[in-house]
This record gives structure tokens, C-alpha cells and sequence, in this order.
């Protein structure tokens, strides 16, 4: 068995599934429900694919107004709401129960307005991450968090879980590239926050409402801040023979004022499978990888290019090769942002998410794997070093009894750790189900209390995404 607990339904609510269902479709039309078992169990796990629950209907509205419909029924019937984007989660955030209904922004995928002079674009919570980019790029523009899974996340996950990515070291996460946001709350009232100003007046609510994992309200809209294409980008790589050197050339460079687009870690394992996969040019004779890019001028980027270098000869890298083409940079980034699917081809693993001071990268590193070690597991390392936002992928077999059981401890031991050096239990993949127990070791009562109060005063009967985030003991619902 697992060691993570899932409430049990209610069933009051069970009893009532033919009610409600047809409440449901007297809302909707027949394309926008799905009701049939067969269905429904392509929304029963998310990409914590350990778990998985097939849930009570599926809705997949088109527009706010119906989104509003159904949070209203569904406030009145007592019945608790998942919403979905496209179900990337890898902290179990979208995960159903059996007495949920899945709210799936899949259907809600236009761009409504770009606006160049002010350099937003406004899209429906079910557009893509890299749909985003796509749309104003033949402007010149981009949108900058860039998660792996760019390809399929969109933007209501990117919200709700405040995910990063590689290029987000220099432009931030979601957050600081999210300047407004229309929301229905559980009651069905349509609010809408911040707006196409860098500050909108009033209080920050957008600082609660991204990161908050679907807790408080359903996003069907944002406003998103896009940015300038630059004028060139150029990564390198640099191999190490150990990761402790690795860890500490990373935090020298950031030590040193210089802030890179992106600097990406690789450990020896996360290599030869990426290198296998991708055929990127990573040297497979040494124990950590950097993935450094720059971006300017070509004046600009020979120059960074040469500081960094510098930089790094105190840390003896045993290989340096920066990219000299188009080509060979999407090569190299190819490896990188298919990384986790690569590593799927090999073994079983949980991949983690943690935060910590850049500075402490080579004791965590250390500490990773005698963990691993201590629970007779593998371990490969992939993550954005230059923000200290840590992806360990712990590798076990799901076939083997008490594998599972053994590779989620030793993740939730790496957590700690990363609590311990003074970081957090997240960066961009959120709480879920995954960490939720953990919350403790980050936060005290009166730190959690304070937060749930917040959930309630917004949710009083804790019907959004209820079983995620907060610790199941302690609960006010």
C-alpha cells in the first residue's frame, strides 16, 4: 500500500450521481459531459500515474458562462470540483475521487487579444504554454516560463501549480509574468483580477491566486505579460568530475552577479540516457553536466561567455564546448526538455521538486544521494541549478513489491533536506497530494491555520480540489 492517504468519498453524495448528472446536462451540451466509465478513465490519474481514481463525471466547458453554471450547481449539490488543464501534474494536482466531478479547461483554448504596444496577450486557461509563444512569435515576441512540458501544460496548470522552467532563472516563473486573470469562484460569481497594467491598483490578489492549485477558483482567462525575442542565444556545456564541483562552480557564477538565461544540471545518469535519446554531444566521461545559455549581441555573448568561462576554470570542468549553430543548440536543448521522458524509457521513478539557497548545492547534491543510497535506490539529477529549484528522479521498480513504498520516503527525505538548508517543499510543481503531509515540516499550526482560513473564508465547504495541499489532520472541513 501507498503512503499517501485519499479521503473516502462520500457517499451521500454516490447515492445522488443520476441527479446530479443530469443536472449537469441541463446545463451543458451532450459534448461537454462525459459520463460513461470508458471515458471517465482517461481523467482518473495525472502524471502522478501512481495514483489513480476514476471520478464521478467529467465537464468540459467552452466558456466562462458555463463554468459559472457548473460551480454554481455543483456549490448548491455539495459536490466537491477537480479542475483539469492537461493533467501534467507530477505532484497528483489534479487527481479526482470518486465523488468529484473533473472540471477540464481543455475546450477553452482561443487567444482572444495581443496587444504589442503593451506587450500582453489575454488567452483562455485551456491555451498551451508553448501555444502562447506560438502566437506572437512571428512578432517577435515570446512568453517566458517554459516548463518541460511546454508542449502540452497549459496555462490554467501553470497558474495553478506557479510552474518555471529552464529559461525562467532570468524572467521568472508564472507569476511574474501573469498580469490579470478571469476567475469564477465555487458560488459561481465571475470576478476578475489585476488587468494589462504592470500593477493594478488594490491588493496583490494575483500573489494568492497563482500557486494556489485550484483551491479558490476556477482561472478561465489571463493576462500575460510577453517579452521581446532577443537578438541571439547561445547555450555551452561544461562537464565535471564531480558533482560538488559542479554544484559550487553553479553558485559561483550567480555569486558573481551574472545572471544566464538558464543554467541546467545534469548528473552522470541523467546523461547517458539524454545522450542516448537526444544525440546532443553531452560528454559522457563525466560525473555533472552544466547547460549554460546567454543571450545579446554577439558582442554580449562572447563576452558573458568568456566571464563565465573564467569563472568556471577554478572548478577544474573537465569538458567545455559552447554551441556553434542553430543546430547544435537545439540539439542540446532537446536532450535537456526531453529528459524526463527519456529517463521513463529506462525505469520506474518518482521525480521530485524541491527549492533550496544556491549556495547549498553541493551539500544537498551530497545528501541526495546517500539517501538514495541509504534506501538502496538510484537517483538522477536533473534540474534548474541556477535557481536551486532541484528535480531528483528517484528511480525504482513498480513491478517490485514495496519499491513505491521506499521511493516516495526517500523523496520525502530529500524534501526535508531541502527544508532543512532553508529552501521549501516546492518550486513549480506544486503541493498535491504528493507533499501534503510534508506541509508541516514547512510550515508550523498557526502558519497552516492561517492559510486554510483563507480557503475557507473563499470555499466554505472546501469543495475545490479539496483533498490537495493541506494536511488531511487539522482540516477546519
Amino acid at each position: 500500500m501507498s503512503a499517501i492517504l485519499m479521503p473516502k468519498p462520500d457517499e451521500r453524495v454516490l447515492a445522488r450521481r443520476d441527479t446530479i448528472i443530469a443536472g449537469l446536462a441541463a446545463l451543458l451540451p451532450p459534448e461537454a459531459l462525459i459520463t460513461s466509465e470508458d471515458e471517465r478513465r482517461a481523467y482518473e490519474t495525472d502524471a502522478l500515474t501512481a495514483y489513480r481514481q476514476m471520478p464521478l463525471a467529467v465537464v468540459l466547458p467552452q466558456t466562462t458562462a458555463q463554468v459559472a453554471a457548473i460551480l454554481a450547481f455543483l456549490n448548491a449539490e455539495g459536490v466537491k470540483v477537480v479542475a483539469r488543464g492537461a493533467g501534467t501534474s507530477l505532484a497528483g494536482g489534479a487527481l479526482p475521487t470518486a465523488d468529484a466531478v473533473v472540471l477540464g479547461v481543455s475546450k477553452m483554448n482561443r487567444v482572444l487579444n495581443v496587444d504589442i504596444p503593451n506587450r500582453t496577450i489575454r488567452v483562455e486557461a485551456g491555451v498551451t504554454n508553448l501555444g502562447v509563444s506560438a502566437a506572437v512569435q512571428h512578432l517577435g515576441f515570446f512568453y517566458a516560463p517554459d516548463p518541460s512540458s511546454q508542449l502540452a501544460c497549459t496555462i490554467a496548470g501553470n497558474i495553478g501549480m506557479n510552474s518555471g522552467g529552464a529559461h525562467c532563472l532570468k524572467y521568472g516563473v508564472t507569476t511574474n509574468n501573469v498580469l490579470g486573470v478571469k476567475m469564477v469562484m465555487i458560488d459561481g460569481t465571475i470576478v476578475e483580477i489585476g488587468g494589462e497594467a504592470l500593477d493594478a491598483a488594490g491588493l496583490d490578489l494575483l500573489g494568492l491566486i497563482v500557486g494556489s492549485e485550484g483551491q479558490i477558483g476556477v482561472v478561465t482567462e489571463a493576462t500575460l505579460r510577453i517579452l521581446p525575442l532577443a537578438e541571439g542565444a547561445r547555450p555551452m556545456l561544461m562537464g565535471f568530475q564531480s558533482a560538488e564541483a559542479c554544484g559550487a562552480c553553479v553558485a559561483a557564477i550567480i555569486g558573481s552577479g551574472i545572471i544566464p538565461v538558464a543554467i541546467e544540471y545534469m548528473d552522470r545518469p541523467a546523461i547517458r540516457v539524454c545522450e542516448a535519446f537526444a544525440h546532443a554531444g553531452y560528454p559522457l566521461d563525466v560525473e555533472a553536466l552544466l547547460i549554460i545559455e546567454v543571450e545579446g549581441s554577439e558582442e554580449e555573448i562572447a563576452d558573458l561567455i568568456s566571464r563565465i568561462t573564467a569563472i568556471a576554470a577554478e572548478f577544474n570542468p573537465s569538458t567545455l564546448k559552447v554551441s556553434q549553430s542553430e543546430a547544435e543548440s537545439a540539439a542540446i536543448w532537446k536532450g535537456r526538455k526531453s529528459a524526463f521522458g527519456a529517463m521513463g524509457r529506462i525505469a520506474d521513478y518518482m521525480c521530485m521538486d524541491g527549492t533550496i539557497p544556491t549556495g547549498q548545492l553541493p551539500r544537498v547534491l551530497t545528501g541526495i544521494a546517500d539517501i538514495c543510497n541509504g534506501y538502496g535506490l538510484e537517483v538522477a539529477n536533473i534540474f534548474h541549478a541556477g535557481d536551486g529549484n532541484l528535480h531528483p528522479l528517484v528511480l525504482f521498480n513498480a513491478n517490485k513489491p514495496g519499491e513505491l513504498e521506499k521511493a516516495e520516503a526517500a523523496g520525502a527525505d530529500i524534501l526535508k533536506l531541502c527544508v532543512e538548508v532553508g529552501g521549501c517543499l516546492t518550486g513549480e510543481h506544486g503541493v498535491g497530494v504528493e507533499k501534503r503531509e510534508l506541509m508541516v515540516h514547512q510550515f508550523n499550526t498557526i502558519d497552516l491555520d492561517q492559510q486554510m482560513r483563507i480557503k475557507t473564508a473563499l470555499d466554505p465547504q472546501w469543495l475545490l480540489n479539496p483533498h490537495k495541499v493541506f494536511p488531511l489532520e487539522g482540516r477546519p472541513v
